[in-house]
């Protein structure tokens, strides 16, 4: 227990250095320092081994390449607790997996419902499905010790069920044409990354080194490079045994080493370079075009009418449990939270509409406000109903 107080502690840090991140590239994209910011961005960096070269402004490095290391920490999180955590037993799973479900159908069909008839658009349809496990945790963090422990849990099992979907989306949806040659040497990668976990090998220089030759296969293919991150964590092994026999999980070590860095670095990192709104171009049509309108909806609405919703009804069919010591109007900000897409919402749109200025970043600026009013009325219900309880 006192791990996860701990993972939740730095979770809820990493949220609020989000929210100063994010002001500050809001700040210098709407002043006079915008043409360095924006040089900042486009700023080339190459690599070049040989023949193979990786040429791409500082922003796709990002995006690509550090947002890779994000979703490798995603990835061991998610077989550490399917193994040995929260989602372990189908009766800790039940509750958490229902209501992610919901929270990726629900905002999916309403952006639907928005822009089916515009086959561009459809391509965001992913984006309000999000939900940014370090914003959402921030929050619930400002209201202290009242909150449940079994909510918290809640929350983040939830997330983490949300970030596997996003995964799945992006292998499926965002994926432009394949290179067979890339393709074939990323699956002989995996091979030799299957055969070393049976193997029990205990060197973490070489998963990476290994893992390095598959993500730069996996950029190259036209599958995209953050999938190699979570393939790659998969196929770390959870139990190792070092040279004299003392026992070790190479899984955790990874986990902690890499989880300030994500949190303090390359999330926020990724919210600086992607959340500089223009705001001087945007007019108020741009924002009740269908797309703004779909995702900020989809964000506020769909995603609490989705875990909610789908949380109540599992809960009457005898699917799962309220969380223990917690109550309804607590489930219910909780799933208001939920709402709080920022990061993953912010990547997703990154592919869906390849960073194009279409929609004159109306699309980005619906979700910070998709999230911030998510986020606020969250943190007022959970306020209130927890001020309630504390008095009776």
């Amino acid at each position: 227990m006192k791990k996860l107080e701990t993972f939740i502690k730095n979770e809820s840090t990493a949220g609020i250095v989000l929210i100063v991140v994010t002001l500050m590239a809001l700040f210098l994209q709407n002043s006079p320092l915008s043409t360095y910011y924006n040089n900042f961005l486009h700023t080339h960096v190459e690599v070049r081994f040989g023949d193979l070269q990786i040429a791409k402004p500082l922003l796709l490095w990002v995006n690509d390449g550090l947002m890779a290391i994000f979703f490798f920490l995603i990835g061991l999180e998610v077989k550490r607790e399917v193994l040995s955590g929260h989602l372990s037993s189908l009766s800790k799973v039940a509750l958490p997996t229902i209501a992610a479900i919901g929270g990726m159908l629900v905002p999916a069909l309403i952006y639907i419902a928005f822009n089916g008839s515009n086959s561009f658009a459809l391509n965001g349809w992913a984006i309000p499905t999000a939900t940014d496990i370090a914003f959402a945790l921030g929050i619930l963090s400002l209201l202290g010790s009242r909150v449940p422990v079994s909510l918290k849990i809640f929350l983040m099992a939830l997330a983490i069920i949300d970030d596997l979907g996003a995964i799945v989306i992006i292998a499926l949806f965002y994926t432009s044409e394949l290179s067979f040659t890339s393709i074939t040497v990323a699956s002989i990668s995996l091979i030799v990354l299957f055969i070393m976990n049976r193997l029990k090998v205990a060197r973490k220089a070489a998963y990476i080194l290994v893992g390095i030759i598959l993500w730069v296969s996996v950029l190259k293919s036209g599958v995209h490079a953050t999938l190699a991150g979570v393939a790659l964590a998969f196929m770390i092994p959870l139990e190792s045994k070092t040279e004299d026999g003392k026992s070790f999980s190479m899984l955790k070590e990874m986990e902690h080493g890499l989880h300030y860095w994500v949190a303090f670095l390359i999330l926020p990192l990724f919210a600086f370079v992607n959340a500089g709104i223009d705001l001087k171009d945007i007019s108020i049509n741009e924002m009740t075009n269908s797309v703004p309108l779909g995702i900020a909806l989809g964000l506020f609405i769909g995603k609490q009418l989705g875990v909610f919703g789908f949380s109540f009804i599992a809960i009457k069919l005898g699917l799962a449990k309220l969380p223990e010591s917690s109550s309804w109007l607590q489930l219910y900000g909780v799933a208001v939270l939920t709402g709080i897409g920022f990061t993953m919402s912010l990547f997703v749109d990154s592919l869906a509409f390849n960073d194009t200025q279409i929609y004159h970043s109306a699309d980005k600026l619906a979700i910070l406000l998709g999230s911030f009013i998510s986020g606020l009325v969250g943190y007022i219900i959970l306020k209130k109903v927890l001020s309630i309880k504390g008095k009776s």
